[in-house]
């Protein structure tokens, strides 16, 4: 088993330092990819795959694409550097570093499963964004025809990357927000299991989100009702598999 994180970056340089410092300890390689950000933002990740090349590689997109267009170019690295599994963790510092490990060890107990982050948020959390997640979570249920994934949104997890790379090579994946819904179904419906990990999430350190309410929940409705009518054809494999 060999792995990797993969860390997209848009806009994140108040953030991006500190999670390189925490990542350090967990000596895994880590592919940076800068998604179309500012020459600040630019120049700071540079610097860190200059300053940290013993085990940080940086990949430039030019034009910001969206969190799953980033992700999909560090899969891309990863399976050519012939990574087996790799990490996708936020460059805000939302996610607990901490608990790499226990990621890390489930998917050695597990290798051929992806290791999904469930979040434990504090109460300080916004209602309108926690029953927006609650509502795609339900469609998520619905498209799959089963409780296995207990969050689709969460971007802390680890991906067996055989797996991930029959699903690029056989449909487009979201590119933007709809990414992680959208990988995570597919990845289900090709009969890959999940083992959720409970993680608490806090804010960004950076206090950045770019999530964009109006638009982001358009495209992610307009995802649900794509994946909605593909579970259609493929529910009497969806019920066989549950039922088995």
């Amino acid at each position: 088993m060999k792995t990797c994180v993969i860390v997209p970056v848009y806009n994140h340089e108040a953030a991006i330092e500190q999670v390189i410092e925490k990542l350090k300890p967990f000596k895994l390689p880590c592919i940076l990819v800068n998604d179309g950000s500012s020459a600040a933002c630019t120049t700071i990740l540079q610097k860190i795959a200059q300053q940290q090349s013993e085990w940080v590689s940086l990949i430039e997109r030019p034009i910001n694409g969206g969190k799953g267009a980033a992700v999909i170019d560090g899969f891309t690295a990863a399976i050519e550097q012939g990574f087996s599994h790799a990490i996708q963790i936020d460059a805000d510092g939302q996610h607990q570093f901490k608990d790499i490990d226990i990621f890390i060890k489930a998917s050695k107990e597990f290798p051929d499963r992806l290791i999904a982050g469930k979040p434990i948020f504090d109460l300080s959390v916004p209602k309108k964004r926690l029953y927006g997640r609650q509502f795609t979570n339900l469609w998520i249920w619905i498209n799959t025809l089963s409780l296995a994934i207990a969050d689709g949104m969460c971007g802390f997890r680890c991906y067996p990357l055989s797996a991930v790379n029959k699903v690029l090579s056989s449909t487009k994946v979201g590119q933007r927000m709809d990414f992680d819904i959208d990988i995570i179904v597919r990845l289900y419906w090709q009969g890959i299991d999940v083992v959720n990990i409970e993680t608490e999430v806090q804010y960004p350190m950076d206090g950045v989100s770019h999530f964009k309410m109006l638009q982001d929940n358009v495209l992610i409705s307009k995802k649900h009702a794509q994946l909605f009518f593909g579970m259609l054809w493929r529910s009497p494999k969806l019920i066989f598999r549950k039922i088995k």
